[in-house]
């Protein structure tokens, strides 16, 4: 009886007592315990790159302070915008200048429950790991923090780089984790509101455009705050993929992306029907202009610049293209836009004068006018085309001249066309030919007191010929040296009224080198006697050659080295005639110290640099010597003043001719076979230097009419000074140059003369060559 009791309590179930779980319960929470710890220690393997499994992390200072490209901006002296340096064409907006519907447009497109989590939308992150276990990408549904954490941090490139990388499948896996990781810490370190200006600043939008603010600027020419609601639509549409969506180069499909952003508005309650019945019917009206580096104020000057601080950059650990620099020049925007016009003026007659000159021949030819055989063979020799195809097609001539002739549609530079571009059908040999027949020019200003450049065009078109003349390029100065031997005559006690006779003077032969009599520009010697400001105001090589005779080419160039010529000067008979290649910039240095009172000045381009807050980076101060004393300055400028006042004056069209009544100094340079026109002109506080000519030496006009200096390059300064005359904002020194408080030198030449007011009473017929009317200058046709 007692047994069978027990079998029956034995058999009979046990009751669920509170605390006490099913054998599946207790391994269903056993599970979930340890996967809950193996997602733990997943998510730490992940942050610390546990065994270099996963790939490198961003440390708490990149956190803090997460970095993306930010373009450079460069800025005149006159605080206005002259372009930019970057790889990224991207320049921050702050939250405050961001329209209300952009944002709207922006989160109702991307992520409507933004305001709502914490870096982390649960359900798209169920749809992601839905999609990951059943085979597919698990892409989609990332929030605004992740796509965020997606770009700052290169998740999918720079930090792909842990051993299970590349393993199928844990690729995505991994990369997703780390996005959910620095969402998070993003939403902890920043406010929503950062979030989304940093979100709208980083992002590409198409056409070199990064960040809002380059983007509303390219596509709409316009500031963010200013962009309408289907414009800001539009600009938030493009996000999902710029090419794919770009309004300039795919319209109808970003009209209809556009209207479907503008439906998600309405969706989440931010516009009303209304609202999106007109936006929708709206037409796409856009003010497309991609900023690249040939735009914008002195390219040329720009490129120059950034070569000047590309060591500083090295030095400082800083990046010009990315760190959203502030560079501050000593260009004035102004003075810039009145020498662009002026070269731009000027040389369209230059290059109209030399195509009727050489209208249906070659004009590239030897000293003694022969056409150079093979010089087009030769010059495309020298081109990356011809590199290019040399690599592609080696021990392959016969491609490598097929393709150099076959003809393409392209663009080129042209004087006569909108915008000084056509388009053509040229090969590149037709193109190579077609870029040799233009004529090249550069010109700089500075101001001689402190060295600060004013303006600067290296060329005639920066978008198709890059070579900058006025730094880069180099050419015989011609007479524009003389004044280096005048200055060491003066500097040794002679006197501007000293007289020389005009006759010929000749360097007798020594080994290696023939005899040397240099002549005039007309060929002859008058015989006449001439002050020595008379001789450098008329450029006589005769009386030139004597004082070079006299002091030694040596003492020359010892005086061109003091006054900041860097280029090698050979001591030579010709060195006071520029038979060495100097470039402008040296020559506007030096040419400065005779109008700062003896004192040479290095030609400064930037003022100072800031970071990305306003901090000052470096300051930069122009390096300065004593050369001359102040009375040997004088009367240098004393002695250039004689080529605008003296009769015969090789630039005296200054006075004569554009009338100005203000005190200028002129020098006029013309190089054998006319291959290079100088000018430099100077005023109490500004020093022009300008060149005009050929690409090559042996391009250039045929004859000393159109070949001069006093033609070439001189009314390119009449140009420009008179436009900077004009604006008196620029309050330019128009008083006589400063004198020494004392002087010991005699200046006033004029008994010499034999006539009243310092001036001859008749003008030789030989000098009747400098007596340019100024319509000969400016618009007549050959």
């Amino acid at each position: 009886m007692a047994s069978a009791t027990k079998k029956t309590t034995a058999s009979r179930p046990k009751p669920n007592r509170p605390g006490r779980y099913t054998g599946w319960a207790r391994s269903f929470w056993m599970l979930f315990g340890l996967g809950l710890i193996g997602l733990v220690f997943y998510v730490w393997a992940v942050s610390a790159n546990f065994l270099n499994l996963f790939g490198r992390m961003p440390n708490l200072k990149s956190l803090e302070n997460p970095r993306s490209e930010l373009a450079s901006e460069i800025y005149s002296a006159d605080n206005v915008l002259m372009g930019k340096y970057f790889r990224e064409n991207r320049t921050p907006a702050e939250y405050e200048d961001l329209p209300q519907h952009l944002v709207d447009a922006l989160i109702a497109t991307e992520d409507a429950r933004f305001e709502e989590h914490s870096g982390i939308d649960a359900k798209a992150t169920g749809r992601v790991a839905a999609g990951l276990l059943s085979g597919g990408s698990g892409g989609g549904g990332s929030t605004l923090t992740q796509q965020l954490a997606k770009v700052l941090f290169r998740t999918r490139g720079d930090l792909n780089d842990g051993v299970l990388s590349d393993v199928p499948g844990l690729r995505m896996l991994i990369t997703k984790t780390k996005e959910w990781i620095l969402a998070i810490r993003l939403e902890r370190s920043y406010t929503k509101r950062e979030i989304l200006r940093m979100y709208l600043n980083t992002n590409d939008y198409g056409s070199n455009a990064f960040g809002i603010n380059t983007a509303a600027k390219t596509f709409f020419g316009k500031q963010p705050m200013k962009l309408t609601r289907p414009e800001a639509a539009t600009l938030v549409g493009v996000l999902n993929a710029p090419t794919r969506f770009s309004p300039k180069f795919n319209p109808d499909r970003s009209r209809a992306r556009r209207n479907w952003v503008l439906r998600q508005m309405n969706k989440y309650g931010y516009i009303t029907a209304e609202q999106l019945q007109a936006d929708t019917l709206r037409p796409m009206k856009l003010d497309y202009q991609v900023e690249n580096q040939n735009e914008g104020i002195a390219p040329y000057f720009r490129v120059e610049v950034s070569k000047e601080l590309r060591q500083w950059a090295k030095e400082t650990d800083h990046d010009l293209y990315s760190d959203g620099l502030k560079i501050y020049t000593t260009i004035d925007s102004r003075m810039q836009k009145y020498a662009e016009s002026a070269v731009a003026e000027h040389m369209k007659l230059q290059q109209k004068w030399f195509d009727q000159q050489w209208k249906g021949q070659q004009p590239w030819r030897d000293e003694s006018g022969r056409v150079i055989p093979g010089f087009l063979a030769t010059s495309i020799k020298r081109t990356g085309r011809y590199r290019s195809l040399q690599g592609r097609f080696p021990d392959q001539p016969d491609s490598v001249k097929y393709y150099l002739n076959k003809k393409y549609p392209m663009k080129v530079f042209s004087w006569n066309s909108p915008n000084n571009e056509k388009e053509v059908t040229m090969s590149p040999m037709d193109s190579l030919a077609y870029y040799k027949r233009l004529m090249r020019a550069g010109f700089v200003a500075i101001n001689p007191l402190n060295g600060r450049i004013k303006a600067w065009v290296g060329g005639v078109n920066y978008k198709y010929i890059k070579y900058d003349h006025v730094r880069q390029g180099k050419r015989q100065p011609g007479s524009t040296f003389k004044p280096f031997v005048y200055v060491a005559a003066i500097d040794q006690g002679y006197s501007p009224c000293y007289q020389r006779p005009d006759v010929a003077v000749t360097f007798p032969a020594v080994a290696g080198r023939a005899s040397y009599t240099p002549r005039n520009f007309e060929g002859t010697f008058s015989g006449r006697t001439f002050t020595l400001r008379e001789a450098m105001a008329r450029s006589m090589n005769s009386i030139t050659a004597w004082v070079v005779q006299k002091l030694g080419p040596e003492t020359v160039v010892s005086y061109a080295k003091r006054l900041g010529i860097s280029s090698p000067i050979e001591a030579v008979p010709a060195v006071g005639f520029g038979s060495s290649d100097v470039s402008i910039y040296e020559m506007v240095g030096a040419y400065s110290t005779f109008v700062n009172k003896g004192i040479w000045t290095s030609p400064v381009m930037v003022t100072r640099i800031e970071d990305k807050n306003g901090n000052v980076l470096r300051e930069f101060v122009p390096q300065t010597r004593e050369a001359l004393s102040e009375e040997t300055a004088y009367l240098m400028t004393y002695m250039l003043r004689g080529a605008v006042e003296e009769r015969g004056g090789t630039s005296i069209i200054l006075k004569t001719g554009f009338k100005f009544p203000h005190e200028m100094g002129g020098k006029t340079g013309t190089t054998n076979n006319y291959s290079d026109g100088w000018f430099m002109g100077l005023t109490p506080d500004l020093v022009c230097g300008m060149w005009v000519g050929g690409e090559d030496r042996s391009i250039h006009f045929r004859n000393g009419y159109y070949g001069q200096g006093s033609r070439m390059a001189l009314p390119m300064y009449g140009l420009f000074m008179k436009k900077v005359y004009a604006d008196k904002s620029l309050d330019i020194n128009t008083g006589p140059f400063p004198k020494p408080a004392q002087l010991t030198i005699e200046t006033d030449c004029s008994r010499y003369y034999g006539g009243a007011g310092g001036q001859r009473d008749t003008i030789p017929s030989e000098e009747k060559l400098n007596q340019v009317k100024m319509e000969d200058l400016r618009g007549e046709d050959i």
